[in-house]
């Protein structure tokens, strides 16, 4: 493996050093992820790391911030694409096909945010969790949309209980009852979404085989059946 040029390695250590971090997790997993390792890989001392990164876990933080910045901005490009008025399931399938198609491009990306494959690792939710609601943001605008139309019935759909919200409604539009009601819409179509998104890309769709788009896209007009009515109905 060709190392990084010195003058890049001096410019640019720290992007440097999760680039080396990412290829250790996608050869050896999440759990196998070393300062040292990475040291060695890279031709520099450990010490040079500690500068940057001083722990393994603030790396992996690190790793994790990213992975939700990138994942934040393919869902919210796919649903800016989709623009102007009565477009809204448009946006909602949109935000959809991105979710699934940043996790083939990025597979370890999404068990790294998704799992928890780092042994003893807590997440500093303080610095995770502005990126991982940013992460939402495309879905539950799109909802908010839709409600706002009167296109989601709230009918029946259970709400989540307000102290447990803490960082996921702050920064959705509305009243109250609104924030909860798109939350929880959000929260159910992410589930099914994830479920079948995780089985591909560990290999658990054996039977679909290449099949496994079709599928996913046949759960994207499940969903949208689902929740989104038409105006007036």
């Amino acid at each position: 493996m060709a190392r990084p040029s010195k003058k890049r390695q001096l410019t640019n250590l720290p992007e440097i050093i999760k680039e080396a971090a990412w290829r250790q997790i996608t050869e050896s997993g999440a759990s196998a992820l070393s300062l040292r390792g990475i040291a060695r890989a890279l031709g520099i001392t450990a010490p040079a790391i500690y500068n940057y990164f001083p722990d393994r876990d603030a790396l992996v933080t690190a790793l994790i911030i990213d992975a939700f910045s990138s994942f934040g901005d393919r869902q919210l490009a796919a649903r800016d694409a989709v623009a102007g008025p009565s477009k809204e399931i448009e946006r909602l399938r949109a935000t959809g096909l991105a979710y699934r198609q940043w996790a083939l491009d990025h597979p370890h990306r999404y068990l790294l945010i998704f799992g928890n494959p780092v042994p003893d690792y807590i997440p500093p939710m303080q610095e995770v969790r502005p990126v991982m609601m940013r992460s939402i943001s495309a879905l539950t605008s799109t909802i908010g949309e839709l409600y706002a139309l009167g296109m989601i019935d709230p009918q029946g759909i259970p709400l989540p209980q307000v102290e447990n919200t803490q960082g996921f409604c702050d920064t959705m539009a509305g009243g109250d009852e609104t924030m909860l009601t798109v939350l929880s819409v959000a929260l159910l179509i992410w589930s099914r979404v994830h479920g079948l998104v995780s089985l591909e890309i560990t290999g658990k769709l054996p039977p679909f085989a290449s099949d496994g788009a079709a599928l996913y896209e046949f759960e994207l007009d499940a969903i949208a059946r689902q929740f989104v009515r038409p105006v007036g109905a």
